[in-house]
């Protein structure tokens, strides 16, 4: 792959590559202080300091599964692409050492967490195989890696895999099911309900990720009915505002959080 452009931020910068075949791939290198990965304790996720750590304390790594992506969410821009591709294992995995190659000066696996996120272009469980495989051997480079995996639900898919050093991320958004249907328009998905039955021997509890378009989207008795906090941890995300999201209405008057007391 090579370098198309790059764009930095204060902990980190977003990639965009392109494949020997020409599709676009994102690819993201970002860091925080060690003590925010204790969310749950902490009840939050907002920084304490204004020292924003570096790359040996919480180094994440966020890699694409495909180019482009089948499903459209409403407010993700990687849907406008006129088409797409599902990686190789050897692609996913370049990603990684793309980012690695950027940063001489630190050792992913000696941070002390050194995560990737298969959060950017495409849905995982769509490109399953190639994921599993890439993991498989991004496992034996750098071992105790956490594997983050972000999925809206595809119906069918095994989930037994998920286990220890791995975590699953589901995209709910909405706890309506007409308007979740909306905002992720891939009609062979899990139904919130069945969402909240998967079970997985992961270390982590598995991450329900809100990104709320109205405060009518939370349901907090709906939520606590399809997901055990036993199981389940809930995340309120942003929305990153792009064309996609804008040409939907879910630009400005978006949710940014939620007072759940």
């Amino acid at each position: 792959m090579k370098e198309i452009k790059h764009r930095k931020f204060a902990n980190g910068t977003v990639y965009l590559l392109e494949t020997d075949d020409g599709y676009p791939v994102e690819v993201t290198d970002t860091f925080l202080p060690y003590y925010t990965k204790d969310a749950i304790g902490r009840k939050q996720n907002l920084l304490s300091y204004t020292d924003i750590g570096d790359r040996s304390e919480r180094w994440m790594i966020g890699v694409s599964c495909m180019s482009g992506c089948p499903v459209r969410c409403k407010f993700c821009a990687t849907g406008k692409l006129k088409r797409f591709c599902k990686l190789s294992k050897f692609e996913i995995i370049e990603q990684v050492e793309f980012v690695l190659s950027k940063n001489p000066g630190y050792s992913f696996k000696n941070a002390k967490e050194h995560k990737i996120n298969y959060t950017r272009m495409g849905e995982p469980f769509l490109n399953i195989q190639e994921v599993k495989e890439a993991i498989l051997f991004l496992n034996t480079l750098y071992p105790n890696t956490h594997h983050y995996i972000s999925t809206i639900g595809i119906s069918g898919s095994d989930f037994s895999w998920i286990k220890n050093n791995i975590t699953l991320q589901v995209s709910v958004h909405s706890l309506k099911e007409e308007k979740r249907n909306w905002l992720i328009p891939y009609p062979k998905k899990l139904t919130c309900k069945e969402l909240g039955e998967i079970r997985t021997g992961s270390n982590l509890k598995t991450t329900v990720n809100m990104t709320l378009v109205e405060e009518s989207d939370f349901d907090i008795e709906k939520l606590k009915q399809y997901f055990d906090n036993k199981y389940f941890f809930v995340k309120l995300s942003p929305i990153n505002k792009n064309e996609c999201s804008e040409l939907n209405g879910l630009g400005d008057g978006a949710v940014q959080g939620i007072n759940l007391i």
